[in-house]
């Protein structure tokens, strides 16, 4: 079979979800179950996997649908929690201090407190927390999920204290070959992955830091009562300002401390200066902006989750009570990432399935305290506590969140399982590699000398197809790595590009959106957020590329394998 035809065959599924969710506008319970079938027919009669392989495979992606249910959970019942203790009243509230204006809000929630969140945990979190929250302080579900998918750009490469890079990148290369290349030349594996964060973080930091007024243009393109650019413009000086006091000390973090806090110092660095700012209307519009009153909201922007907060159940409480939830969370996600006797003490508790139906390598397992879904459940449960709730409202918040899963739930019972038979498809009897392999290789193939431009959008396929980042570096960084030796270019430059349009692709990820989606109430909605988040996505992707062309055909390049 030739290699276009390979490609073709290896794309069609995802050609098949894109089509039928952006362009029939199908809802995902409906598109993806009808994608995961064909994927399984691809499998069996084209790549000849096994019928044991395809199942094993399926039955993988269920065990880790499971983890990703558990975070929708912990989120979700974090945010009705707060919304029954009065804590949301509270928090709306200190927003409108620091600004009435929705832009601003938006800047300082999505991508400052996202950012952030997305440092100290990954994984699809930071949509999920993000959205509600922005639903709670006011925001229609549509705009809230479209800016929680858009944070997950630029900090992701460094998400889960520095996940895609640390397990990613070192575990989708041959450390032994390469390393001993490396010392051939004077250098070592530590210097090289050093090198590739550095490039990754200050190629971010020159292409992301344009996302908050990206979020912002769209934002009043798509939700302004007048729809137009004009309004997003107007907050150019402070978005450009948001944009550089994350950007700045995530680069300079990048370069000198590592891949572990990138993320989590620019978005604590970001959040001090951008909030003080903002009280003081520092470069902040004179005219404030605002939606449109929600009645006359169009319906396909509201979500099935209604948060009421005129009718609280519990006294007005200070606002530093009320963001302890949320505080929480974040320290507590940082000391299970970065103290390693915590998070082995948390791993400890594990449910593991090796070698699935006898499957060499396929893998997996459920660790309910390390997940984010078990401290945001633990943290949910401590604001009963915290804010004196009585046991009638902690029960509602419970009943709620658990009949919210079960939209979420069936949707990626067939999205994940189908991701996971696209990646385990090179073990097979016709001899051929992988579906995602057999397409980054025809587009290397075709492109010849241009492909560092390209380089990225390989990351975007693989974050499109297994809605990680880090399982995008896994499956591509030592194909890239093949790719920049064969044509003599900076190895570390094209892996780079490749850590880079892999945290892009999230943005499309599919079953991010839909796991952010059940968190808002917009199950059905995932075509509609995909065909807004497509334009940032491609931005991020050219942008990277050309910044990566440009490095090694005009300045040259080089890295510690180039003699």
């Amino acid at each position: 079979m030739s290699p276009s035809i390979l490609a073709l065959l290896a794309f069609s599924p995802i050609l098949l979800a894109a089509i039928l969710l952006v362009g029939l506008r199908w809802p995902a319970k409906r598109a993806m179950p009808l994608v995961f079938l064909f994927t399984v027919s691809i499998a069996l009669y084209f790549w000849q996997m096994s019928f044991n392989r395809v199942l094993a495979s399926t039955l993988q992606g269920l065990v880790i649908t499971g983890g990703v249910l558990w975070i929708i959970f912990g989120a979700i019942l974090l945010l009705n929690t707060l919304k029954h203790s009065g804590a949301i009243q509270s928090i709306r509230a200190g927003f409108i201090t620091i600004s009435p204006d929705r832009r601003v809000q938006a800047i300082i929630i999505a991508w400052l407190f996202g950012s952030f969140i997305e440092g100290a945990s990954g994984f699809g979190t930071t949509a999920a927390i993000v959205a509600p929250l922005l639903v709670a302080i006011g925001f229609p579900a549509m705009a809230a999920l479209m800016l929680g998918m858009l944070v997950q750009s630029t900090p992701v490469s460094f998400g889960a204290v520095g996940t895609p890079i640390i397990i990613g990148i070192t575990g989708g290369l041959d450390s032994d070959a390469v390393s001993a290349q490396l010392l051939a030349n004077g250098s070592d594996w530590a210097t090289f992955i050093q090198l590739i964060t550095s490039q990754v973080a200050i190629i971010h930091a020159i292409v992301g830091t344009i996302i908050p007024l990206i979020m912002v243009l769209m934002l009043t393109r798509f939700f302004g009562k007048e729809k137009s650019w004009k309004a997003g413009f107007a907050i150019l000086p402070f978005a450009l300002f948001a944009g550089l006091a994350f950007t700045i000390p995530y680069a300079a973090t990048g370069i000198f401390l590592g891949p572990e806090f990138p993320s989590l110092l620019g978005g604590l660095v970001g959040l001090a200066i951008v909030t003080t700012a903002a009280r003081f209307n520092f470069l902040t519009p004179k005219t404030t902006w605002d939606f449109a009153p929600a009645k006359e909201w169009p319906n396909e922007w509201l979500g099935s989750i209604e948060i009421k907060i005129d009718n609280v159940t519990s006294k007005p409480m200070s606002s530093l009570r009320a963001w302890l939830p949320y505080v929480l969370v974040g320290l507590l996600l940082v000391i299970s990432r970065v103290f390693p006797s915590v998070g082995s003490a948390l791993k400890a508790v594990i449910v593991k399935f090796p070698n699935i139906l006898g499957e060499v390598g396929i893998n997996a397992d459920f660790m309910p305290l390390y997940l984010p879904g078990g401290i945001l459940i633990c943290v949910a449960c401590s604001a009963y506590f915290i804010h004196n709730m009585q046991w009638q409202y902690f029960r509602a918040a419970l009943s709620e969140s658990s009949r919210i899963l079960l939209g979420a739930g069936f949707v990626l019972l067939f999205t994940i399982p189908m991701v996971r038979i696209l990646i385990n498809s090179g073990v097979n009897t016709a001899d051929i590699p992988s579906m995602p392999i057999a397409m980054a290789r025809f587009i290397a193939d075709s492109v010849g000398d241009i492909y560092p431009l390209l380089a990225p959008s390989i990351g975007a396929l693989g974050a499109f197809i297994a809605g990680s980042n880090t399982v995008s570096n896994m499956m591509f960084s030592q194909f890239q790595f093949g790719v920049a030796e064969n044509l003599g270019i900076s190895t570390a430059l094209v892996i780079a590009g490749q850590a880079i349009g892999a945290a892009a692709g999230n943005m499309i990820a599919i079953h991010n959106v839909v796991a952010a989606s059940a968190t808002v109430g917009l199950l059905g909605q995932e075509g509609t957020i995909l065909r807004k988040t497509i334009w940032p996505t491609l931005y991020y992707v050219f942008f990277t590329g050309l910044i990566v062309l440009l490095a090694v055909t005009v300045l040259g390049i080089r890295d510690p394998l180039m003699p």
